[in-house]
């Protein structure tokens, strides 16, 4: 396999953003009476964040401007921007990225309103920044390869001789990154790098999630680490990627249960201060997380009262480990993937 695409969440060389779209919404009264425009620097889905701020700008008449991007590509160019950027808001799919912006000091306090919208485990204990959506950890895996009874009892397992060349990933993303963060931080570095060292050596290196799971659904590899979301959308859709693959939930309060917080922050910068904490208060209201529910990219709402949508397992049953958001150690993480030669 070729080696997947460098996805540093470590401060690396900027690229361009790409492509700038206006939410849509509102009418023109309610246009009229703001005739403010934000500017959302967005490295989530823009399916899901077009879905949320649609409904954001019909209910308070703020435009906002969409300039799209990788999670690390977006959170270095804003620290290379500084006081200058012109981005409002950024928000991002894993949380390292975004604490990366917090680390630098370039986030505004979040009204307390906002951050009591949600619980303590999606939001990190600096609430420099507030979580609102999540994706859990999954072990997607053929069930004619394998039968679950066979499957290990942690992901770290994953990792010994018997599994290499069986488990599919793609280390160049930020998705496997902000998992490979939650082991740092649950298990210590030597833990890490044993497990990255185990399935480096197995050399079942992807382009992506879907790479992964259509590897697994197509017989390539009896299994592939990925985000349950991946699975959910092709099986919404046709579940040609999908229809020969099973989902394992380790469970356990294992890193393998690990679940991935999208963050969003106000930055300091911000000339429209009022219009930017109330852009990401409506992100984690009741509204915000029910447009996001009832999205086709069907990642977990976060909210206190929230509902995902009905399709997904309640979060309350993944039994996730317990990890800080704005813990997760992205330039340590870069380090030791670069180590053992996955990036």
């Amino acid at each position: 396999m070729t080696r997947a695409g460098r996805t540093i969440v470590g401060i690396v060389t900027i690229v361009g953003v790409t492509g700038v779209l206006t939410a849509c919404g509102g009418d023109a009264d309610s246009s009229d009476s703001s005739g403010t425009t934000l500017t959302l620097y967005n490295a989530q889905h823009e399916d899901l964040m077009k879905a949320v701020v649609e409904g954001f700008t019909q209910e308070t008449g703020i435009d906002v401007e969409f300039r799209s991007g990788e999670d690390a590509e977006l959170a270095n160019q804003i620290v290379q921007e500084g006081d200058a950027s012109p981005a409002d808001v950024f928000v991002t799919e894993n949380s390292p990225s975004v604490q990366v912006v917090a680390d630098a000091g370039l986030f505004a306090p979040l009204e307390g309103k906002t951050l009591a919208q949600v619980p303590e485990q999606y939001r990190p204990s600096s609430d420099s920044w507030v979580g609102f959506a999540a994706r859990s950890t999954v072990l997607a895996y053929n069930p004619e390869l394998i039968a679950e009874s066979a499957l290990p009892a942690s992901m770290l397992d994953l990792a010994k001789p018997e599994w290499q060349g069986k488990v599919g990933f793609a280390p160049g993303g930020a998705d496997f990154q902000a998992i490979v963060g939650a082991v740092l931080e649950l298990r210590g570095e030597e833990a890490a790098r044993t497990w990255l060292q185990g399935l480096v050596d197995g050399d079942a290196v992807y382009q992506g999630n879907s790479a992964v799971m259509q590897a697994v659904n197509e017989g390539k590899i009896p299994a592939g680490i990925i985000y349950h979301y991946y699975w959910y959308k092709d099986q919404a859709e046709s579940g040609e990627n999908s229809d020969n693959v099973k989902l394992h939930l380790f469970g356990n309060q294992d890193p393998g249960a690990f679940v991935s917080v999208s963050g969003a922050g106000v930055l300091a910068s911000s000339e429209h201060q009022d219009e930017a904490q109330q852009l990401v208060e409506y992100l984690t209201s009741a509204d915000g997380q029910r447009r996001l529910a009832e999205s086709t990219a069907l990642e977990y709402a976060v909210a206190e009262g929230a509902a995902s949508a009905d399709v997904l397992p309640p979060l309350a049953t993944i039994e996730a480990p317990t990890v800080d958001p704005g813990a997760l150690n992205g330039p340590k993480v870069t380090e030791l993937m670069q180590d053992v030669g996955l990036l």
